[in-house]
């Protein structure tokens, strides 16, 4: 199985199953893997869960188009990494700013629950990444974002535990002579923000903290 990006990638059969339904059943949806969004030599990845059915996977675009997308432009916006605070269609004018987009599975899973082998087989793309071009910070929002990251730097699941701003620090890459930082936040979900489990302030807090550490040298 090659380590690059495909739109064509029906590697898991389950998911490959459903994205066949969903495009039946909603024609003008992307409902296919959903690249990476961003600069390939930023030095912020932010790593999501998986496409939602009515935002990425409609659009094409991670985060673009649905819930999960307000707080996180928003707040990306405020703090530099992207040049508006709205994101709507993958064709919109919003560029990010040193700052990158991708997900811990490629595809929008049934019930948004990716099953731990679709984790793992996707887990490929974000190691090609993370390998191509190392960032300084990496933003994991939930524990699987999390724990997808770790599987791709080659770590233990229970070596660093996932806590909402929680800091990491992850070993250095071949293309990289320093170490990467991880924050974890909760995912800015409907269900989170909603119930308040994630706040607004909660999250920005979190990216002052990263927009901080890239101005260091």
């Amino acid at each position: 199985m090659p380590d690059s990006f495909s739109l064509e990638c029906r590697d898991c059969p389950r998911l490959a199953g459903f994205l066949d339904q969903v495009r039946r059943d909603h024609p003008g949806y992307h409902a296919r893997p959903v690249p990476a969004f961003g600069d390939a030599k930023a030095k912020l990845l932010i790593v999501g869960l998986a496409p939602g059915m009515h935002g990425a996977n409609r659009t094409g675009r991670p985060f673009t188009g649905d819930h999960a997308g307000i707080l996180l432009y928003r707040s990306l916006h405020q703090f530099g990494f992207a040049s508006r605070a709205v994101s709507e269609s993958a064709d919109d004018v919003l560029q990010l700013l040193d700052c990158r987009i991708s997900n811990a599975v490629k595809c929008l899973p049934p019930q948004n629950k990716p099953l731990p082998e679709e984790i793992r087989c996707c887990n490929r793309y974000l190691a090609a990444e993370l390998r191509a071009q190392p960032p300084r910070v990496i933003l994991a929002l939930g524990s699987i974002a999390h724990q997808a990251v770790l599987l791709a730097c080659g770590l233990k699941r229970t070596s660093r535990k996932f806590a909402h701003h929680a800091v990491h620090d992850l070993p250095s890459t071949p293309n990289s002579a320093r170490s990467i930082r991880l924050y974890d936040s909760y995912h800015c979900s409907r269900y989170n923000t909603q119930t308040k489990r994630l706040t607004e302030t909660m999250f920005q807090a979190v990216l002052r903290d990263i927009a901080a550490e890239l101005t260091r040298p």
